[in-house]
């Protein structure tokens, strides 16, 4: 694709997806939750080519694991909440 002097290289969604090997759905969930930078043009989204690169190096994205049914659950706890111990008391 080329682009006139001083305008930004921008992808489709399925030059995106072919780029990071994913499913076209996978780069519209991407967009959807601003991991990667796109504009909208009428129906359609667009990726400039920073916005693709910066993606790619700040590492990408790590898509949350599915639990299994009957899998135990990693709860965290609110430790900073809790009061601090003072030694002197």
């Amino acid at each position: 694709m080329n682009s006139p002097p001083g305008m930004p290289t921008l992808y489709t969604v399925q030059e995106v997806a072919d780029t990071l090997r994913v499913h076209a759905r996978t780069v519209y969930t991407l967009i959807k939750r601003q991991e990667i930078k796109a504009i909208r043009i009428g129906t359609q989204w667009r990726v400039p080519e920073n916005a693709l690169f910066e993606f790619i190096e700040k590492g990408g994205w790590a898509a949350p694991r599915r639990q299994k049914r009957g899998e135990a659950r990693q709860l965290t706890l609110p430790l900073d909440d809790l009061p601090k111990e003072n030694p002197d008391d």
